[in-house]
């Protein structure tokens, strides 16, 4: 399937006064942080002669990316070495594209080894501080008059919640509706408080008790030994397999219920 760009721009949020400063990860935040997690949606035409257009899509990502501000921010670190969210309102990239492919071709026969196309290559050689983009955007328009929205999501910003979220916050904002739940933008909440101060009692990191090895807590005990010839052992299972119904015991079994 070939993909031709017709033009790529970076999209602000529409206000000027977003919160600048940079936003603390959670250790939640900072595992895999490393990469951008990659969505695919398809629009089927539906014969409107605005469908899906491309410049209210534009205006309503730039509108709600006044409240979801940390999404056109850049990755870096603290002093510490600690990754963090620099809010700087440098925008995401929002890439318009089209194809002479059909959207039949790509799920009509559930083949979705094009995917990889419909969203925007990220460069991670220059650091993380290099990133064009947090979130990645492109709209690829199909022969038919469908439309494919490929979304990347850096994975530091937050979960698929976060990202579906935006995503619907998006949407309503498009549709000139005011977004349903605003965003949370404070992660201090999950940050471990100093020094540690546990509310209630964690079996999980208390010492194994000591094995009870005094003397004094020992009872007597008695040494036996029992010889048994090869006689009286097959006489034995031939004891147990009378009073069975079919169930075959090892020598040990024998052993251990003669005893």
């Amino acid at each position: 399937m070939e993909i031709s760009i017709k033009e790529s721009t970076i999209v602000r949020p529409a206000e000027e006064h977003t919160p600048k400063g940079s936003i603390w990860n959670s250790n939640l935040d900072i595992p895999l942080s490393g990469y951008h997690v990659y969505t695919v949606y398809f629009y089927e035409p539906n014969g409107c002669s605005d469908f899906f257009d491309t410049g209210r899509v534009k205006e309503g990502l730039s509108k709600v990316l006044v409240p979801f501000y940390p999404i056109a921010g850049r990755l870096g670190y603290d002093e510490n070495g600690r990754l963090k969210i620099i809010c700087k309102d440098e925008g995401v990239l929002f890439v318009e594209a089209e194809t002479s492919s059909v959207l039949e071709d790509l799920i009509g026969n559930g083949d979705f080894t094009h995917n990889s196309h419909l969203v925007p290559k990220v460069d991670y050689s220059g650091g993380i501080s290099s990133y064009p983009l947090l979130v990645v955007q492109q709209v690829t328009k199909f022969k038919c008059g469908g439309v494919c929205l490929g979304v990347g999501f850096q994975h530091a910003l937050g979960d698929g919640t976060l990202a579906i979220h935006f995503i619907n916050s998006w949407v309503d904002t498009a549709r000139g509706v005011s977004p349903a739940i605003a965003p949370f933008i404070d992660r201090t909440l999950l940050r471990a408080r100093v020094p540690p101060t546990p509310k209630f009692h964690h079996l999980e990191y208390e010492p194994s008790p000591p094995l009870k090895a005094a003397e004094s807590d020992l009872k007597p005990s008695t040494v036996s030994t029992f010889k048994l010839t090869v006689d009286q052992l097959n006489a034995l299972k031939a004891k147990a397999a009378a009073n069975s119904s079919g169930t075959k015991y090892s020598s040990y079994n024998i052993l251990a219920a003669h005893i």
